[in-house]
């Protein structure tokens, strides 16, 4: 009979290789911002993009494989992901790399998913455990950024990579909404239940 594996809990180290990989990616962000609207190398900032995509599953992977998951990193690599997202989103628009309205689909999408986690929070929950829906549609908008970037950066192959970038970011834009649809069925089983247990110790009582 086969023995299941224990499972992995979150210690409260902050220094570990995980968290420093988040770190960096975090001093990414200002580095592409700067590369994109500042200097406006367009293919260095793809450089810095993918390498901030990348690093993305790179975390998560080496926490799981060293048994290093923390807290913090819980709490990291998903602000990580936003903060790219954001500024990824905020740089294309200005240099019209993307049409204003999937940067709106886009930050639409995080305005619901936000006030689904303040009424959690009004309840006294913190947010829901990350579904791999909504993690697969955040690493595959950090592969569609690059590629939608490096179509804008090298017109000459812009009919490979523009039809390419596009595809991937159809997909995943379709992945996140289904995620924030998922988020909001699991608070509304939660609050669900918060309702069911008061009604039975009001009876109690």
């Amino acid at each position: 009979m086969s023995q299941q594996a224990a499972p992995i809990t979150a210690s409260n180290r902050i220094w570990t290789l995980p968290n420093i990989i988040s770190f960096v990616r975090l001093l990414g962000v200002p580095l592409f911002l700067y590369l994109l609207l500042g200097a406006e190398n367009d293919v260095a900032a793809v450089v810095v993009l993918a390498l901030g995509g990348t690093t993305d599953w790179v975390d998560g992977y080496v926490a799981r494989r060293m048994n290093s998951v923390s807290r913090l990193g819980e709490l990291l690599d998903p602000f990580a992901d936003r903060l790219y997202i954001l500024a990824t989103l905020t740089g294309f628009t200005v240099r019209e790399v993307v049409p204003w309205w999937l940067t709106g689909a886009l930050l639409l999408r995080e305005a619901f998913l936000g006030v689904v986690l303040l009424v959690l929070r009004r309840h006294g929950y913190g947010p829901p455990p990350v579904h791999y829906v909504g993690k697969t549609g955040t690493f595959m908008l950090l592969a569609a950024f690059p590629v939608l970037l490096l179509a804008h950066a090298v017109p000459s192959i812009a009919d490979v990579t523009a039809p390419l970038g596009w595809a991937i970011a159809w997909w995943a834009l379709g992945l996140y909404w289904i995620a924030a649809v998922l988020y909001l069925v699991q608070a509304r089983a939660l609050l669900r239940a918060d309702r069911v247990h008061e009604r039975r110790e009001a009876v109690a009582g």
